[in-house]
């Protein structure tokens, strides 16, 4: 698959900015394939019995996106880092609406192996993931960014440093950072403290 040059993207979404509808047209078709490998990214890690599929996430992103009329898009990179967190949050609003199983329900036995593959629940790990990504952009903002672009965008380091209008290697050094804080927040979580 070949990522669509840079430079039509980004003069595509100036001129749907302007108000110019066939521009929007020529930009979904343009971006339509780089999307679907962004939600595939996202449902990858989501668990088999998900609800929502790549396509509906797709257009959930679509129909938000569209709505965003003021927007002032920078380049390419800014459009697809813009689309992979309104992916992310529809996915988190998601997790966050599915029933939870109250701790009052008669319990079964199962086996150990069995059980262990019930406890793999992707969308609570979603959420665990969201708010530890809300904890570190309150903390730095730009560390947050740069979780943001790199992990659920899909971006490289010189896309991301684009985007945020920083060099190469700061971006390479936060993102380390980020990294490790986030390792050190979820490790904390799942102990329980």
């Amino acid at each position: 698959m070949t990522t669509p040059p840079s430079r039509d993207v980004t003069q595509l979404l100036r001129a749907w900015q302007d108000g110019d509808g066939v521009a929007l047209q020529e930009l979904t078709a343009l971006v339509e394939a780089e999307l679907h490998r962004l939600a595939r990214r996202y449902m990858a890690g989501e668990r088999a019995e998900h609800t929502l599929q790549p396509t509906a996430l797709i257009n959930e992103a679509w129909l938000r996106l569209i709505d965003w009329r003021n927007v002032s898009w920078q380049s390419r990179a800014h459009f697809f880092a813009v689309s992979a967190q309104l992916m992310r949050h529809i996915l988190v609003d998601h997790a966050r609406r599915r029933p939870r199983v109250s701790q009052a329900v008669d319990a079964k036995r199962v086996s150990v192996e069995h059980a262990l593959e019930l406890s793999v629940e992707r969308s609570s790990d979603l959420v665990a993931l969201d708010d530890a990504l809300s904890s570190l952009a309150a903390a730095d903002s730009r560390k947050g960014q740069i979780v943001e672009l790199r992990f659920f965008g899909g971006l490289s380091e010189e896309e991301t440093a684009e985007v945020l209008k920083i060099s190469t290697k700061t971006v390479q050094r936060e993102w380390g950072k980020a990294k490790a804080w986030l390792y050190y927040e979820l490790s904390r979580d799942q102990a329980g403290e």
